[in-house]
């Protein structure tokens, strides 16, 4: 008898965005912007810790999945 065995996403990772990496930083205005490596998915953000919280929650608290930068962060020109 052969058995097949599957690989299943486990619950808490449905929905996250694990394969990216999100920049965080501020934008010329001095709000908090967190953006996707992308460009496909963020926003701004009233503090730093509230655009942590958005990336780890799009990341699974992934280690590594936030970089900030050092230049201003544009989501839309």
């Amino acid at each position: 008898m052969d058995i097949a065995f599957r690989t299943v996403q486990a619950p808490e990772t449905f929905g996250k965005t694990s394969s990216s990496h999100f920049i965080v930083g501020q934008d010329e205005r001095g709000n908090w912007v967190a953006m996707d490596s992308r460009g496909r998915e963020g926003g701004f953000f009233a503090s730093r810790e509230a655009a942590l919280k958005y990336v780890a929650a799009k990341t699974g608290r992934r280690r590594g999945a936030a970089r900030f930068s050092a230049h201003p962060l544009a989501l839309w020109k």
